[in-house]
């Protein structure tokens, strides 16, 4: 049987959208959908599978749905990719190993899980569907998945909800700063119409505001409601610039976070005014590689005041700086802080870097937007003061140590006067007549 001899009623009649996104897949390579809940997903992914599956010429095509854990892929897709595979005449489908093989072109779908990467690894792909990426590790795309694509230029749709930064929210972004190849979509319940009055009514009354603006508005900011630092802010800070005029006459200063941990990293930040350079970033160092890195970005950079942290082994990076004559200010995050409002020195600098980041520009790494938008805060404590979530709290909850984040706050640990008003301060103290 030849492909042109293949022909099946699906008895799927596409909405709108769905037609919208498989015009605008067949455009690019990499597709991006971020879609409310009970807009059809996963029926239109799994309809994508099969039709380019059912279309494909290359030599054993193979294709896959890819959801956080096999669990989900078999309760979520295998019903939906059975139904329709299943209107193709002589389709083989292996239950135990949950792949569908169609008898023209013996092009397979594979259902596989994200919860076991030696899974996804090795091979092809033709094309993939990545389901609810926000659940997925931020390590599936770039190692599991993207090196199956190289041999075949396969193509990649991911679908999602908003729950914040992570693997999901990264690609969207992505996407939309990237386009080329990168496409993205976002529909909210406004967009689709698909959901009555009624049922919203009644999902408002039963969901808390932010809840109904993650699920049905996609709204990456509200996956998180006492986030501290919110992802509108951090995101329009990576997309901003700066003229060297409006930054150029402030000081320069460098933050250095100093790892706690093997997997934490050593972060070297630069700042002058309003601007954050690409931070710099290494693990795996001792005491004294980190002390000559920081020597080295002290060089390099010549600020006018470097704010170390010296919890953990910051400690001994500080003596040996200091014993190399380097002049660097501690910083201890757990110290107490100048105003009283706030619990200890960290929500401090943190508080600053919010204030200052709506008129700043950052560098668009990843991490430094998931550190900065990761954190919670809280009043809840004896004194009632601000208080950000612990380090040890966001691991708790799967998150990474903010190093990125910890690094750039660190630069607002203090003001830091110009050259020419130190010198100016030298002047004075040495004859206060001279102005």
């Amino acid at each position: 049987m030849s492909a042109a001899e293949v022909k099946v009623d699906f008895d799927f009649v596409p909405r709108f959208y769905q037609a919208a996104a498989h015009q605008l897949r067949g455009a690019k390579r990499f597709l991006v959908l971020v879609w409310h809940r009970r807009a059809g997903k996963t029926v239109f992914a799994d309809m994508e599978l099969v039709l380019e599956a059912l279309q494909a010429k290359t030599p054993k095509p193979m294709y896959a749905y890819i959801a956080p854990s096999l669990k989900q892929a078999k309760r979520e897709s295998w019903p939906y990719l059975k139904s329709y595979s299943l209107k193709i005449p002589g389709v083989r489908i292996h239950e135990s190993e949950l792949w569908i093989e169609f008898p023209h072109n013996e092009a397979r779908i594979y259902l596989l899980g994200a919860d076991d990467p030696d899974s996804i690894r090795g091979g092809y792909f033709d094309g993939c569907v990545l389901d609810e990426v926000a659940d997925m590790r931020p390590d599936t795309w770039p190692v599991a998945v993207r090196p199956r694509l190289i041999d075949r230029k396969g193509w990649c749709i991911f679908l999602g909800t908003p729950k914040g930064i992570n693997l999901f929210s990264e690609r969207y972004y992505y996407a939309l700063k990237k386009g080329g190849e990168w496409g993205a979509d976002l529909r909210t319940w406004r967009d689709t119409g698909v959901i009555d009055e009624a049922e919203l009514a009644s999902m408002r009354d039963d969901l808390t505001p932010a809840q109904f603006a993650q699920e049905m508005e996609c709204d990456f900011n509200a996956a998180v409601d006492d986030t501290f630092i919110p992802l509108d802010l951090v995101q329009a800070a990576q997309e901003r610039d700066v003229l060297e005029a409006a930054y150029s006459f402030a000081p320069k200063v460098l933050g250095i976070d100093v790892a706690r941990y093997g997997n934490d990293s050593n972060v070297f930040q630069r700042r002058q005014g309003l601007v954050a350079f690409r931070p710099r970033a290494l693990r795996g160092l001792d005491t004294m590689q980190v002390a000559a890195m920081a020597a080295e970005e002290i060089d390099k950079w010549q600020p006018a005041a470097t704010f170390l942290d010296v919890g953990g082994i910051g400690t001994g990076v500080f003596d040996r700086l200091t014993q190399l004559n380097y002049s660097v200010v501690p910083v201890d995050f757990g110290g107490k802080a100048s105003q009283p409002r706030f619990e200890n020195k960290r929500i401090e600098m943190w508080w600053a870097v919010r204030d200052w980041l709506p008129q700043a520009a950052i560098s668009s790494e990843l991490r430094l937007r998931q550190d900065l938008v990761s954190p919670k805060y809280t009043h809840a404590n004896a004194r009632g003061r601000v208080q950000l979530e612990s380090k040890e709290s966001m691991k708790a909850r799967g998150l990474p140590s903010t190093d990125y984040g910890d690094a750039l706050a660190c630069t607002f640990f203090a003001p830091v006067a110009s050259a020419e008003a130190r010198v100016a301060q030298t002047r004075h103290a040495v004859n206060p007549y001279l102005r």
